[in-house]
């Protein structure tokens, strides 16, 4: 019910520029108004102005100025202009004869500084409205010209009639592409919503036209992008799943049908040792299958703890030497340690960069053949950076192998039944790890003519400040 009573976007862009059209045609005939009003008012006074001097000017040409004053008089009242003039009483003092708005403008004292030669010009307050007054002495006396502000502005008026009912106009036009604008975009935001909801209930074969703004494009875009992600994301699941089910299988059919027999008395005792020995090389492959996945399920929800510290590298790979040296001398395989710098030291988790770096080391003891070498090293490259490496002398990778080397099962499925291969799992556990340690890893081509994985860590402390520690070693380790 709530979000029924919220108001749509579409909506609320439509209130705001209908707002924005009758804000801006208010303000504009608002501003307008009393411009022109200004602007009327000033022409008019100087029309008025310009008039008084020209019946001043023609009261004074022709024989008679009482004739010369009845013809202005005539003209101006054909523009609603009123005219008096001055006359004298019989004891002499000034009076004022004509129209009776023209004849009440002035005072007596007004009236005689006219009649004395003074020029007035006079804007005054009336009931009915402004009244300009222009008054100019003539030979027959002087001439008053009074005209009502509302007859001056008449011709003004109009043309602000005309303005307001253009703004107006303009205002519902803005109105009006407001209300377009607003339905274009609703259309394609609501377009792109219902794509969501479709994605969110399983469906991905969701294709949203990027048009509109660029900015709704980029969100339709955005949106046809993670469709496309969340398919090739699920499909691998798939494909994971499958492997995984197939490889738990594997073990659990060996188990079950060994633990068969031994229950029916099929298997002779002379056989029951090496019985035992399959059932529990298959119960370890199926322990270490688990652990990887719930190592991998860990750390992708970030539950797997970290207690990082300052972490010698040269600790963890002496510490990982002296058990992989024995195990690679155990298969034929030549062990190296290769370091070169007296110590570098790292922020890190130290059993977990060793995990990373026995999972390492598992991979490469997997796939190297007898007599080849396997080469762990440490250096440090400029910027402050930490790097281990491990390099084999096994069947390497190709160019496209090092593009997902660190994705679940991929080397798996490309190489079972080719080259020996783990649970598909150890490399992409490796790459999380680091990854929460705050580090890269990377796979390439090594010199040794194998696979070369290389672990890259923020330099904690520069290597010339740490002093050797006793019975560390430097340069180059073989192990027999």
């Amino acid at each position: 019910m709530r979000e029924r009573l919220r108001p749509t976007l579409a909506t609320r862009i439509a209130l705001l520029a209908v707002s924005v059209a009758v804000l801006t045609s208010v303000a504009g005939i608002v501003i307008s108004v009393n411009l022109l009003q200004r602007a009327n008012e000033q022409t008019a006074r100087a029309a008025l102005v310009a008039l008084a001097d020209q019946a001043e000017a023609t009261a004074q040409v022709g024989v008679s100025p009482e004739a010369a004053q009845a013809r202005a008089r005539k003209a101006l009242q054909s523009i609603n202009v009123q005219i008096a003039v001055v006359r004298s009483r019989a004891n002499g003092a000034p009076t004022l004869v004509g129209d009776q708005v023209a004849v009440r403008s002035l005072t007596p004292e007004q009236t005689q500084r006219l009649s004395q030669g003074e020029s007035l010009s006079l804007r005054l307050p009336r009931d009915d409205g402004i009244l300009l007054v222009e008054a100019r002495p003539t030979p027959a006396g002087g001439l008053v010209l009074a005209q009502r502000r509302g007859d001056a502005l008449a011709l003004g008026g109009q043309a602000l009639q005309q303005l307001t009912i253009s703004l107006v106009i303009t205002g519902l036009i803005a109105a009006a592409l407001g209300l377009l604008v607003a339905w274009r975009l609703s259309r394609s935001l609501k377009r792109t919503a219902a794509a969501a909801t479709a994605m969110a209930q399983g469906s991905r074969d969701v294709a949203i036209p990027e048009e509109g703004p660029r900015e709704v494009a980029e969100v339709a875009a955005s949106v046809n992008r993670l469709a496309g992600a969340l398919s090739h994301s699920e499909a691998r699941q798939r494909e994971f799943l499958l492997s995984v089910s197939h490889d738990l299988r594997t073990p659990l059919t060996a188990i079950t049908g060994y633990a068969e027999s031994l229950a029916d008395g099929v298997v002779p005792p002379d056989r029951l040792a090496a019985v035992g020995t399959v059932i529990g090389d298959e119960a370890k492959r199926l322990e270490r299958l688990v652990a990887d996945l719930l190592d991998l399920a860990r750390l992708d929800a970030t539950e797997m703890r970290m207690d990082s510290a300052p972490v010698d590298l040269r600790g963890v790979v002496d510490g990982a030497a002296e058990i992989w040296g024995h195990r690679c001398a155990a298969a034929g395989v030549d062990f190296r340690v290769e370091a070169v710098d007296p110590a570098i030291v790292v922020f890190a988790d130290a059993q977990r960069l060793r995990q990373a770096l026995d999972g390492l080391l598992e991979n490469a003891l997997r796939v190297t053949p007898q007599g080849a070498p396997i080469v762990v090293a440490t250096h440090t490259e400029p910027g402050g950076v930490a790097v281990l490496e491990v390099r084999d002398g096994g069947p390497g990778l190709s160019d496209d192998d090092l593009t997902v080397a660190f994705e679940r099962s991929a080397l798996y499925e490309r190489y079972r039944g080719i080259r020996q291969v783990g649970t598909g799992l150890g490399l992409a556990i490796v790459h999380r790890i680091v990854d929460r340690l705050g580090g890269t890893v990377e796979a390439g081509h090594a010199v040794e003519g194998g696979a070369r994985f290389t672990i890259r860590m923020p330099l904690l402390t520069p290597t010339a400040l740490a002093p050797p520690t006793p019975g560390a070693w430097t340069g180059t380790r073989t192990h027999p």
